[in-house]
């Protein structure tokens, strides 16, 4: 029969899976130049308005694998240091892959569900949380951060004798206390609360770029003076910018003297509690009240891996529960002869998603293939790559770092021999962060330390190699020295 439109392909995984696992094979081996550099091609074949009748699976792939592709992102070239996250290794993207057929969504009685509560059990294992935080699953920071607002808030308030999350905010004046190098979810958190993101109180750093301690305690002694409800102490564990850890132990002890829930954002920084140089630094983890840590940044896995971890996930609930609907609950016995019995863990009601795939597998799939001490290494060896570019800058007369890396982020500037004035050093640097990316293939990004301009790589990339991390130093000083005629 002709002339009916075309239905979904459905049983050619294998067939079509291989196809674009070659593609992918042949994109890790980074051989291309950046992809705006042949724009006018695949731009033209992807153009064009939505089809009428479709050109069936085998076109549709066909198009993914020779124009798609290859002209992807390139966050997994192993020179790629822009960023606090990289692309995902092999095994939690292929976890990944069968997790979208075989488990859509991480709810009722399965393998996959199984693994979610046992993968965050695991993680908060890894990064060194005592047994009683549990975890919830989150898309990335933002909403993990978002999370851990929510049950701070839902906590606060019922000190006051009111239930936030039930109830609304009434008319409490309130502060979240949090250092200006705190990444600026905390705000948004506090803004989609209902909180306001101005009762986020900017807390000073010190000379290392961690929270000054002096300065936090006078805002809390100010807020306490003003009848404000401290709701929450953030201290990050590994900022964006830097890679800054704020002194934990002391943040905790003055939120718990104010009665303020106290979080960690360790979304980017958590995990390096395996290096045991970096370790002493996390010293007052066990004093969290929450704490937050994001898979895809450091550990390997896809993009929208994140979890939030609370000492009572009941805080969480309380926020984030929705209504029961009859065609979901309503549907559950609560028996477990089936499947479809029970929905498992109600992590829904503990979150801002109902729909949410089961991200625990890629999670799972990375700590199983590599263990414990697997990821260990690799932590350590992003952390001495930072320290190379740390030591390589110290060492070179026209070359400056501005701080000894915490984690594995460095920060260095060329400022030729002898040195020129901090703004057109800034000029300078910026132009030749310009010229790095579009001429060579080393991708590390700039930011701001103490109000100069620096380049900034941030090693979390499971492809990088030694060779990579001194071709960008080498990189930087050959481009500098043509911008400043050496």
């Amino acid at each position: 029969m002709t002339g009916l439109p075309r239905l979904p392909e459905t049983g050619s995984f294998s067939q079509f899976l291989r196809r674009v696992g070659e593609a992918l094979d042949a994109f890790e081996r980074y051989d291309q130049p950046d992809p705006m550099t042949r724009a006018h091609a695949w731009t033209a074949a992807l153009a064009g308005s939505l089809p009428d009748d479709g050109v069936g699976a085998e076109a549709t792939v066909a198009e993914l694998v020779d124009v798609i592709v290859p002209n992807g992102q390139r966050i997994a070239d192993p020179r790629f240091s822009g960023f606090v996250t990289a692309a995902p290794s092999t095994v939690p993207l292929v976890a990944a892959t069968a997790a979208m057929l075989a488990s859509p969504q991480r709810q009722t009685l399965s393998a996959f569900h199984l693994i979610e509560e046992q993968s965050l059990e695991w993680l908060a294992e890894l990064c060194g949380l005592r047994p009683h935080m549990k975890g919830v699953y989150a898309s990335g920071g933002s909403v993990a951060n978002l999370l851990a607002m929510g049950a701070a808030r839902q906590w606060a308030f019922a000190g006051a004798g009111l239930d936030a999350g039930a109830d609304g905010l009434g008319s409490q004046r309130v502060a979240i206390y949090a250092s200006v190098e705190a990444h600026h979810t905390i705000q948004r958190a506090a803004g989609v609360l209902g909180l306001g993101r101005r009762c986020v109180r900017p807390i000073p750093v010190d000379d290392r770029m961690c929270i000054d301690v002096d300065e936090l305690r006078a805002a809390l002694v100010a807020g306490r003076g003003g009848g404000v409800l401290p709701v929450a102490v953030v201290a990050t564990a590994g900022t964006t910018n830097t890679g800054a850890i704020d002194p934990l132990r002391a943040c905790g002890e003055l939120a718990a003297e104010f009665d303020a829930w106290f979080h960690v954002d360790g979304a980017y920084g958590l995990p390096a509690s395996l290096d045991p140089r970096v370790a002493p630094l996390l010293d007052g983890l066990e004093l969290a009240d929450s704490a937050i840590v994001d898979p895809h940044k450091w550990l390997g896995a896809p993009v929208g891996v994140a979890a939030a971890f609370v000492r009572d996930r009941a805080q969480l609930f309380g926020a984030f529960t929705q209504e029961p609907a009859d065609y979901l609950e309503g549907s559950f016995t609560g028996d477990v002869e089936c499947s479809f019995d029970s929905l498992g863990v109600p992590y829904a009601d503990m979150t801002v998603e109902l729909s949410s795939p089961a991200r625990g597998v890629t999670v799972w799939s990375l700590l199983k293939e590599q263990g414990k001490s697997g990821v260990a290494a690799r932590i350590q060896r992003d952390i001495d790559y930072a320290r190379t570019v740390h030591r390589l800058a110290t060492e070179h007369p026209r070359l400056q770092s501005l701080l000894e890396p915490q984690l594995s982020v460095a920060a260095i500037r060329y400022v030729g021999n002898p040195p020129m004035p901090d703004r057109e050093l800034d000029e300078l640097n910026r132009a030749l962060h310009r010229r790095l990316i579009r001429e060579t293939r080393y991708l590390p990004s700039t930011t701001t330390v103490r109000r100069v301009l620096t380049i900034r790589p941030c090693f979390v990339n499971t492809r990088t190699t030694p060779e990579h991390v001194t071709g960008l130093v080498d990189e930087i000083i050959r481009i500098g020295d043509q911008l400043a005629g050496a």
